[in-house]
């Protein structure tokens, strides 16, 4: 298994972490605990490696990220105990049935949400109601075949009045208003009483950072807003 490691890994880095959360019981305290170690590490755009004509290559960092890429890195640290279930957990979560294939990544959010409820990491959340049912033409990364999908997603004005059913470690997706993209951005909630937060990698602040998410749904336009919830690992 070693040896079929990324290259690029900060072992000692990745062993840290996974200590970190080792001792803790429960996906939303496991996520807590991981997601917060990063905050403040530097936004990296466009981290990974491989379009339509070259070779797609597992990556991992834990030293910068994009939006997505953070909540790939928390969400598969959370789920594992050791360096290689942490690489086999994080493939599968990045690709359609872990197969290391720039086709097969969950380019577009809406696949990633399904392509992972399919795997079993994150489940939809009952009980979000007033959902508004969205439909797009998805053609915004070149050399990908265009693909249709329609999704269901909670307008924003909704969103805090539902915080009692939303926990931290969520995840939360925000539905662009344009009609070739899904989404456009994504974080971790972090529910600790005292309202709602997000941690994620902003483009914006240039890091990763923790904000009210008040805050970031009154700055940003968006046609709604999509949850899931992690699974409890085996």
């Amino acid at each position: 298994m070693r040896r079929d490691l990324p290259s690029d890994i900060d072992r000692r880095t990745v062993e840290k972490l996974l200590a970190s959360a080792r001792p803790v019981t429960g996906a939303s305290s496991r996520i807590d605990i991981v997601s917060a170690q990063f905050i403040g590490l530097p936004y990296r755009p466009f981290p990974l490696i491989g379009s339509a004509e070259s070779p797609e290559v597992l990556t991992v960092s834990t030293n910068g990220f994009d939006c997505v890429t953070y909540i790939e890195t928390v969400l598969a640290l959370s789920r594992s105990e050791s360096l290689p279930e942490f690489i086999d957990t994080l493939r599968r979560i990045r690709y359609d049935s872990g197969r290391i294939d720039w086709r097969r990544r969950n380019h577009y959010m809406t696949e990633w949400i399904r392509n992972n409820i399919r795997y079993g990491c994150v489940r939809r959340i009952s009980g979000l109601r007033n959902g508004v049912e969205k439909d797009r033409v998805l053609d915004v990364v070149p050399g990908l075949a265009v693909r249709r999908s329609r999704f269901n997603c909670v307008p924003k004005r909704e969103l805090l009045r539902v915080s009692s059913k939303l926990r931290t470690g969520d995840l939360v997706f925000f539905a662009s208003t344009r009609k070739n993209l899904d989404v456009f951005h994504c974080g971790v909630l972090v529910n600790n009483g005292m309202g709602l937060l997000m941690r994620h990698a902003s483009r914006g602040r240039g890091a990763v950072v923790e904000q009210n998410l008040a805050e970031f749904l009154k700055q940003n336009r968006m046609a709604g807003v999509i949850v899931v919830r992690p699974t409890e690992s085996n």
